[in-house]
């Protein structure tokens, strides 16, 4: 397989996301929105009626999976809207391998933080302490709390890059 022009504008648009990410925590709406523009119309231009149905299922489902780690609180809004973005630009099944192993590195990123702060413990027992009193007391605001205050973040473009380099070697040139 070989790379599409869409795939290297991809790489650019993620390096400007992960300037902002790591300087501000913040994407901001006018970069996310004008990536979905492009993906949209990229492959509206590209491949007609097919090419917007492709860029538009990869956004409902990205953007889909993403809203729903936005609720469980693992990822900012920012971050369901960019993969929404990326979803436009290479559709299901890229944003698929981009979402699992984004997941899979913020996981070791989380733990090797976790283990290079030494505050390994003291979080697993927070946690412990906080989920067991939302439980007790029916009442999840404590362990809103704790994840609000005392959860390990970072910029989820710490995880969204690796996740990129992974995807595109295994996609495009491993099979």
């Amino acid at each position: 397989m070989q790379l599409h022009i869409y795939d290297y504008c991809l790489f650019i648009y993620l390096l400007i996301a992960l300037y902002f990410d790591v300087k501000y925590s913040k994407l901001p709406n006018w970069l996310t929105v004008s990536g979905i523009a492009f993906g949209l119309s990229f492959h509206l231009i590209a491949d007609g009626i097919q090419g917007l149905i492709f860029s538009v299922l990869g956004l409902l489902v990205a953007g889909i999976i993403f809203i729903l780690l936005y609720i469980f609180r693992a990822v900012g809004a920012g971050d369901a809207k960019l993969f929404a973005a990326i979803g436009s630009i290479v559709g299901i099944e890229v944003s698929l391998y981009l979402t699992m192993y984004s997941i899979v590195y913020a996981g070791i990123i989380g733990v090797i933080i976790l283990l290079f702060t030494r505050t390994i413990l003291y979080k697993l027992t927070s946690a412990f302490f906080a989920l067991l009193g939302s439980v007790l007391s029916k009442d999840l605001s404590e362990l809103e709390d704790f994840k609000a205050t005392k959860g390990t973040r970072f910029p989820f473009m710490y995880a969204v890059i690796p996740s990129v380099i992974t995807t595109y070697y295994y996609y495009y040139f491993v099979y």
